[in-house]
């Protein structure tokens, strides 16, 4: 996609808070803080938009799971959608970021959805990596069996690389918190934005390159940190997964959603 120009029209983005946790510094950051001091962790997803198409980015996590990982589960991503008049029914495609179970929980609360993921990430949650315990930790079972019954159902778009979904949108690998994961560019009105989902949890992670405790490949994530800096149009339009400070930076879409939703394609506060 290097050197396209593009000339289509701007997607509006944001971003839909369905839970939280508050961890600590040592166990969220790899060398973590010498007081191990708290720090919270917010959980989305994304829905990208104009007035030809709607894309939902990550479907989060069921009730179920997140509560026995002690995550606090404030609503159901699909209610977060209602917010913004998205009926999960409705919604042709979906982008998995990768298979993590705070990404690819309710597919089948999504029965029209194509559900869009990269090659590396399936054969990864499929195979022999998986007969580690520490390595499938992250991930639901019950999520790759769901996956794996949508290939069946022809309702499995595999992605192979950098590909364009739709106009203006495009997906690209970055490999090193897992191994198939896939960040999101987006043309908006401000210029390309970068959906890092989990290539970038925290501000941090890519304004002092400290990484974060669960990744496949460190040397690849701190890598990921350095390259999706460069895929928007500025490093500053880059958008982590799960940083509170998003929901203080940018603005809610009307007052009655303060704290619940996002908009991210106008400059941020800060």
């Amino acid at each position: 996609m290097a050197g396209t120009t593009y000339s289509g029209k701007t997607y509006e983005v944001f971003a839909i808070k369905y839970g939280e946790r508050i961890g600590t510094r040592g166990e969220i950051f790899v060398g973590g803080d010498p007081h191990d001091s708290p720090l919270p962790m917010d959980y989305f997803i994304w829905l990208i938009r104009n007035d030809d198409r709607e894309i939902v980015v990550d479907l989060g996590f069921g009730k179920q799971e997140g509560l026995s990982r002690g995550r606090d589960y404030l609503r159901s991503p699909v209610d977060g959608l209602k917010l913004l008049d998205v009926q999960a029914e409705n919604v042709p495609d979906v982008i998995i970021t990768h298979m993590h179970y705070d990404h690819a929980g309710n597919l089948d609360q999504f029965p029209n959805a194509r559900f869009h993921v990269q090659d590396l990430e399936l054969e990864y949650v499929t195979g022999r990596a998986m007969t580690h315990k520490f390595l499938r930790s992250s991930y639901a079972v019950e999520d790759v069996v769901a996956m794996v019954r949508m290939i069946y159902k022809d309702r499995v778009i595999f992605h192979h690389g950098v590909e364009e979904i739709a106009e203006g949108i495009c997906v690209h690998p970055v490999a090193g918190h897992a191994r198939g994961l896939q960040c999101i560019t987006v043309e908006t009105k401000i210029g390309k934005l970068v959906l890092a989902s989990d290539a970038a949890h925290y501000y941090e992670n890519l304004e002092k390159g400290i990484p974060f405790s669960i990744h496949e490949n460190r040397f690849h994530l701190l890598e990921g940190y350095r390259r999706v800096q460069t895929l928007g149009a500025t490093p500053n339009h880059v958008i982590p997964g799960h940083d509170p400070e998003v929901m203080k930076r940018y603005p809610a879409p009307s007052p009655d959603l303060e704290g619940i939703i996002v908009r991210l394609d106008v400059n941020p506060a800060i």
